[in-house]
């Protein structure tokens, strides 16, 4: 699960998403109806913004609407390629605390057979299996609460950064030509 939250935290960055030094170029060249060069630049940047205008652009000039459609298309794309991983890390949160109840029910049925055999009066030998119970019960808690944690801050870095690169693009394709 550490990884998972590294990897998601990484893919998540801002930078990532948006080139703010970027945006005053591309606005410069779509008003400009330099839309070869937009284009050019667009295929140099590796990020989700740059990405979605890309398809938006090679539209713009045949038909607005299929520009902002194409970027929305894009943007979901793109937003179900970077949310895959942090969904990952909702299943590690969701299944670890089970794995965990499930070796505490394997203890306890350890513990149960043990005082079968054993009777009551000996205490000493009930401690391994309920020792396996608490171990399994932590662990599964250990690994399954940082991924809940992260999950919902990755998820929620995601939905915020999503929205402002569409808003950022929406904006782009607007300008008047």
């Amino acid at each position: 699960s550490f990884f998972l939250i590294a990897y998601a935290g990484r893919e998540t960055r801002k930078q990532r998403f948006i080139n703010q030094s970027l945006n005053q170029q591309i606005e410069t060249y779509i008003a400009q109806g330099q839309f070869d060069h937009c284009k050019k630049l667009l295929e140099s940047v590796d990020n989700v913004l740059g990405r979605a205008l890309n398809a938006g652009i090679k539209q713009l000039e045949k038909d607005p609407q299929k520009a902002e459609n194409s970027l929305i298309d894009r943007l979901d794309a793109e937003e179900n390629r970077i949310g895959q991983w942090i969904h990952y890390l909702n299943v590690v949160a969701s299944v670890a605390p089970m794995i965990g109840l499930l070796g505490t029910v394997s203890g306890m049925i350890s513990a149960s057979q043990t005082i079968g055999r054993g009777g009551m009066g000996r205490p000493e030998l009930l401690a391994g299996d309920i020792g396996e119970a608490l171990v399994t019960t932590a662990t599964g808690l250990t690994i399954g609460i940082p991924a809940m944690i992260a999950y919902f801050i990755l998820r929620n870095r995601l939905n915020t950064l999503m929205l402002q690169t569409a808003q950022i693009g929406s904006e782009l394709l607007a300008i008047p030509l």
